[in-house]
């Protein structure tokens, strides 16, 4: 049986499913389109279903791929982040946080002790908060099998596994398959929350992007049903006899009135597939009118690019809009100023996550308290840069005194393994090139006589 706990944590998962719903249309670019008259949509019939410019994709994303993780101080980590696949899952965690507004981390033991991470989402988890703390009481996982519904309660003394002998199953019909002690003394659940606030729900990153979206698609639907109907060239004949063909229904057989005639239609003899139009009256004429421009969908498409750009940081040669000219290097990464500056505050708003979970790592593999653990995540530079760019300013920076050379292979992006295994090299060598015997001084050589 569920207690109140349990069913308040199962209740929030259920909650927001409807957003969620919303969220994952609009990522995927599979939403409605908004707007629409119905003689439009009647004009396009079945040649048209659907457009939608992803914009709501690419501006997760493109903060996305700017968050890497690419190490930890204070707390020896690295090892086990690589085995549980984070260097890859880690990203997967972000974009789920910027597009759903929060994703979770679970860290367990495996079947041999060690530390066990994974990536949970939103749609299957939630947690209770502290109002006065702010820290995590208390969190539930629950899935479904072929069979079954499986649900986990994670509590800071125990984790208890609860199970329902249907799908689909929300709050009830769970019974208790096992208790387990948790001797981590904490909730083993840390959310990343997409959100500046103090206090209030995370937010999705495409939220204020949905309307403006919307729009721009609008927009782009009406510009296809004008170069459809307005913007193709129209010819006109008179003078001419229309043809007149029966009318037939959707399996190809005549359509009949109420005294059993065929329904005749008249219709244009000149096919819109025909290059010529021949006819044999003397006086029929013909000719063409003139086609509609479709410069006032341009014009609108680029004033809705514009405040999505504003809204979303995205710089032009992000949405499509370029010149003639190409820009800098310097210039892009002006235009990019923005979006590396939210990128930073995402690092910001996620490390703290991430040294939870370094800290709940330590904690499983050596048995300790969490809070006695002491962890700093480090990030890749959010900003576009070239390697070539980025070695010629740490080498300046170098050579004039300001970095040491350790300090300068980690600004290039080398691990603290790398970073010894490059200065054993250089000395190394050095010595070889002093000519030094180098083979003495290595572990096992017997001593010089």
């Amino acid at each position: 049986m569920t207690n109140a706990l349990h069913t308040d944590l199962l209740q929030r998962i259920d909650a927001p499913q409807a957003r969620y719903a919303v969220l994952d249309r609009y990522y995927a670019g599979e939403q409605p389109l908004a707007f629409l008259a119905p003689e439009a949509r009647k004009a396009l019939g079945d040649r048209f279903g659907r457009i939608a410019s992803n914009l709501c994709r690419l501006s997760v994303t493109s903060i996305a791929e700017r968050l890497r993780v690419t190490g930890f101080t204070g707390a020896d980590v690295w090892g086990d982040w690589l085995r549980n696949d984070l260097d890859q899952l880690a990203p997967v965690a972000h974009r789920e946080a910027l597009l759903l507004g929060a994703t979770y981390v679970l860290v367990w033991a495996d079947a041999q002790g060690r530390p066990q991470v994974s990536i949970e989402s939103a749609h299957q988890m939630s947690v209770k908060v502290d109002p006065g703390t702010r820290q995590i009481v208390a969190a539930c996982k629950r899935w479904t099998t072929d069979t079954t519904t499986e649900a986990t309660i994670f509590e800071a003394d125990k984790v208890t596994r609860l199970r329902a002998n249907n799908t689909g199953a929300t709050t009830a019909g769970f019974e208790t398959v096992e208790v387990l002690d948790n001797p981590l003394g904490v909730v083993p659940v840390v959310r990343l929350a997409n959100t500046d606030r103090i206090l209030g729900d995370p937010v999705s990153e495409i939220a204020d992007l949905i309307p403006l979206s919307d729009a721009l698609n609008k927009v782009l639907s009406d510009m296809m049903v004008g170069s459809e109907f307005y913007a193709r060239p129209r010819r006109w004949a008179t003078g001419v006899e229309l043809v007149e063909e029966p009318v037939l229904d959707d399996n190809g057989n005549p359509v009949l009135d109420d005294d059993g005639l065929p329904v005749i239609e008249e219709a244009s003899p000149y096919p819109e597939t025909n290059r010529m139009m021949l006819a044999e009256q003397a006086e029929a004429k013909f000719g063409q009118l003139e086609a509609s421009g479709l410069t006032a969908y341009s014009s609108s498409i680029d004033a809705l690019l514009t405040q999505i750009m504003a809204v979303s940081a995205l710089p032009g040669h992000y949405v499509g809009i370029t010149s003639s000219n190409p820009a800098s290097a310097d210039a892009m990464r002006a235009a990019e100023a923005a979006l590396t500056a939210r990128a930073e505050a995402k690092q910001a708003l996620f490390g703290r996550s991430w040294e939870q979970v370094a800290r709940l790592i330590v904690a499983v593999r050596e048995g300790i308290n969490p809070a006695e653990v002491e962890a700093s995540v480090q990030w890749a530079d959010p900003s576009t840069r070239s390697i070539a760019q980025e070695a010629d300013a740490v080498v300046k920076l170098h050579q004039a005194g300001l970095l040491p050379a350790t300090y300068a292979l980690k600004r290039l992006g080398y691990s603290d393994t790398d970073v010894v295994e490059i200065r054993t090299a250089t000395r190394l060598e050095a010595m070889d090139s002093a000519g030094a015997d180098v083979t003495s001084l290595l572990p096992g050589a017997e001593a010089p006589r």
